[in-house]
């Protein structure tokens, strides 16, 4: 089934059971024996609110072949198109009593694995020993997001809330959206789902306030070429 009218339109689609209890539990476990005994570090940031694991794909590659099963490549080769790879992977666990949450914002760099004077390449950080930039708006407007929820994600347990459509609007401070002329989504995803979105989606979410945990690892696809001999730093080309 086709999702691409919905994305372009909104900026983002939920597609429920493209994983089942079986694929879930296997990557649970996968997770679960790689983070055992790890500390905070550049990739793994743990706190009371949030554990993270930055370059996810590459600190467990074993997760993919489970990941790329045969319903997410599908839905990938349908909505998207063939030749795309992975540029950034982070998996979250926001425990039961999480009080973090995170403001409306758009993603709006990439990881790259070198400084170069670029034009339209601006805002340089480095994270994780790696290069952080804001490429031009037209890179970000053809990239996607793909977030799959280990966890079933409600309202109350920090599920994403957008603004539909937000994403046709380029590159905006949050103060130039106009929030009554706005429509806000809540975006609750089964357990086994997935969330699809652009990056320039204005995305949000809230704190914790049913004990109840959430896990979702998020990926970032391109299928673009950089300029001035520059590469995406943590670019992997899934199996077919």
């Amino acid at each position: 089934m086709s999702y691409s009218n919905e994305i372009n339109s909104e900026g983002f689609a939920i597609i429920n059971d493209v994983y089942s209890e079986n694929e879930i539990e296997k990557l649970i476990s996968l997770i679960e024996n790689t983070t055992e005994n790890k500390t905070d570090n550049g990739t793994f940031r743990k706190s009371q609110d949030l554990f993270a694991i930055r370059q996810f794909h590459k600190e467990i590659p074993e997760t993919l072949p489970f990941i790329f099963n045969q319903d997410l490549k599908e839905i990938i080769k349908e909505n998207f198109g063939e030749g795309y790879f992975i540029t950034k992977s982070i998996y979250f666990d926001k425990p039961e009593k999480s009080n973090w949450f995170v403001a409306y914002h758009q993603d709006l760099t990439i990881s790259v694995d070198k400084k170069t004077e670029t034009e339209n390449f601006e805002n340089w950080t480095v994270k994780q020993n790696q290069f952080a930039v804001q490429p031009p708006k037209e890179i970000l407007e053809d990239n996607f997001t793909i977030r799959i929820h280990i966890d079933k994600t409600t309202k109350d347990n920090g599920a994403l809330k957008v603004i539909n459509n937000s994403h046709s609007k380029g590159i905006l401070r949050i103060e130039n959206l106009d929030f009554e002329n706005e429509k806000e989504t809540i975006c609750e995803v089964q357990k086994g789902g997935i969330m699809i979105m652009k990056p320039l989606l204005f995305h949000a979410s809230n704190k914790t306030t049913n004990n109840e945990r959430r896990r979702v690892i998020h990926i970032e696809f391109s299928n673009q070429q950089l300029p001035n001999e520059m590469e995406w730093s943590e670019k992997i080309i899934p199996e077919n």
